[in-house]
């Protein structure tokens, strides 16, 4: 997740928060369902994106390792893939100029 979508989510989570926070001395049957529904996602959220995180990590942790274990091979995916890459853009640009 990058940091734009995570603001945008801290965001979200803290206007249900105020929304829920507004709604505390709002009588009404459908008002208290929708209220129970809306912590019931942000608790739903909140755990979600701690599995995210953790999976995130492990996977980065994994990742570092791998590349500490095989630092040449590593090196020779990148060059690789950069070279795909790069001759993918190479040819799209030469065919947007014809």
């Amino acid at each position: 997740m990058n940091k734009h979508t995570q603001a945008d989510i801290g965001t979200l989570a803290e206007d249900a928060r105020a929304l829920m926070a507004a709604t505390v001395d709002v009588a009404g049957e459908k008002v208290g369902e929708a209220r129970k529904r809306l912590a019931a996602a942000l608790e739903s959220a909140k755990e979600m994106a701690g599995r995210v995180r953790d999976k995130a990590v492990e996977g980065a942790k994994a990742t570092d390792e791998a590349i500490h274990e095989n630092p040449y091979k590593a090196i020779a995916i990148g060059v690789g893939v950069g070279a795909v890459l790069g001759f993918l853009i190479a040819r799209r640009c030469a065919c947007k100029r014809d």
